[in-house]
C-alpha cells in the first residue's frame, strides 16, 4: 500500500477503470456535464471501510429511480469494488485512511439535442473519487460556524428535492451568498417560511419543548431536505442519549432561539452553528451536546474502521 496522498486526488475509477486524475475522462456529450442529468452520493470512508454504505446506495437508487436512470444489475458490487480500488490507489485505505468518497452516476453520452431522455440505448457513466478528509478547522469547532438565510427558497412540493441530483446551481448561487456575507454557510427557507437545510448539510437543534422536556429538533421531511444518512443516525442517537428527537415544522425563530444547533454531513459530521443572520444561538458557543454528537459520531466511524460498526 502506498503512503496517503496530499492535496487532490490522484487516481479516479470510471466505468471500471482506474485512470490518472488529470487524465479525460467524459465525453463532452455525457448528460451529466451537459443537462447536469445524474445523481451522486458523498460518504466517508475509515480505514478502507466505507461507512453507512448500505444506506448510500438505497438513497443512490431511490434518485435513480426518480430520473429513471438504467443502473447495471450490479452496481453495488461494481461501486463496492470501485471504491476499494480508489482508495488502494490513492493509499487512503490503511488503517489510518481516512477519505471523503463521491459516487457520480449520470445518465450517459447522447449525442442528440433535447432535454427529454433517450428511451433507450444510453449506458450511465459511473465515476468514483476520494480525497483525504481534511478536518475541521479549530475555529470552527471553538467557535461555531456563522449561517445566513439564502435568497433561494425551497418548494416542498417539488418531486427533485429529495433527490440528489447533480444539478447544484441553486448551492453554489447559497454558497456565494454565504460568502458575501461573510458567513460559513446558507440556509435555506422553503417557499411557506419553514427551515429547510444547509448547502450540504442538515441542520438540528437543541431546545426545551412544551413540556420541557429536552429535544433534538430538525425540519421534518415535508422541508423540501435531502433526507440525510447522518441525520437519520442522529435521530437514532438522540433517543439512546436522553434526547427526545423531533422532527416538524420549524420556523426563523425556533433556530434563532434554540439552545444550540449543528450541521451534519457524512464527510463533515457534525459542526456547531453559533450564530445566524447576525444573531447568537444560546450563549453564542458551540454547546455540550453538539460536542457529544460530534465525539459519538467520530466513534462510530472509528467503529466502522475496526469492522464494529455494526454493533451500534
Amino acid at each position: 500500500m502506498s503512503a496517503p496522498r496530499e492535496g487532490p486526488a490522484g487516481s479516479v475509477w470510471v466505468d471500471g477503470e482506474i485512470l490518472p486524475a488529470d487524465a479525460r475522462h467524459l465525453s463532452v456529450f455525457d448528460r451529466g456535464f451537459q443537462l447536469g442529468d445524474g445523481i451522486f452520493e458523498t460518504l466517508r470512508a475509515r480505514g478502507g471501510r466505507a461507512a453507512e454504505l448500505g444506506a448510500h446506495l438505497t438513497r443512490l437508487h431511490r434518485s435513480a429511480t426518480g430520473l429513471d436512470i438504467d443502473l447495471p444489475a450490479d452496481i453495488d458490487a461494481m461501486l463496492e469494488s470501485g471504491i476499494a480500488a480508489v482508495l488502494a490507489a490513492d493509499g487512503l485505505d490503511g488503517d489510518d485512511g481516512d477519505a471523503s468518497v463521491r459516487i457520480t452516476v449520470s445518465r450517459g453520452v447522447y449525442r442528440a439535442r433535447g432535454v427529454l431522455p433517450p428511451s433507450e440505448g444510453s449506458r450511465a457513466t459511473i465515476a468514483i473519487q476520494a480525497w483525504p478528509v481534511v478536518e475541521a478547522p479549530a475555529d470552527h469547532l471553538e467557535r461555531g460556524l456563522h449561517l445566513v438565510t439564502s435568497a433561494v427558497r425551497r418548494d416542498p412540493r417539488n418531486p427533485l428535492a429529495t433527490l440528489k441530483t447533480i444539478s447544484r446551481a441553486e448551492y453554489v448561487y447559497a454558497r456565494l451568498e454565504a460568502r458575501r456575507a461573510g458567513a460559513d454557510d446558507a440556509l435555506f427557507m422553503t417557499i411557506d417560511d419553514h427551515l429547510s437545510e444547509g448547502t450540504s448539510a442538515n441542520i438540528f437543534l437543541v431546545r426545551r419543548g412544551a413540556d420541557e422536556t429536552l429535544e433534538l429538533a430538525t425540519p421534518s421531511l415535508d422541508c423540501a431536505i435531502l433526507p440525510g444518512t447522518t441525520r437519520s443516525w442522529l435521530l437514532d442517537w438522540a433517543a439512546r442519549v436522553g434526547l427526545r428527537p423531533a422532527e416538524g415544522l420549524l420556523r426563523h425563530a425556533d433556530l434563532a432561539d434554540a439552545d444550540e444547533a449543528f450541521l451534519s454531513s457524512s464527510v463533515a459530521g457534525i459542526l456547531p452553528v453559533t450564530t445566524f443572520d447576525g444573531a447568537a444561538i444560546g450563549d453564542g458557543r458551540p454547546g455540550p451536546w453538539t460536542a457529544r454528537a460530534r465525539a459519538d459520531r467520530e466513534s462510530m466511524l472509528r467503529d466502522t474502521a475496526s469492522g464494529e460498526a455494526a454493533r451500534l
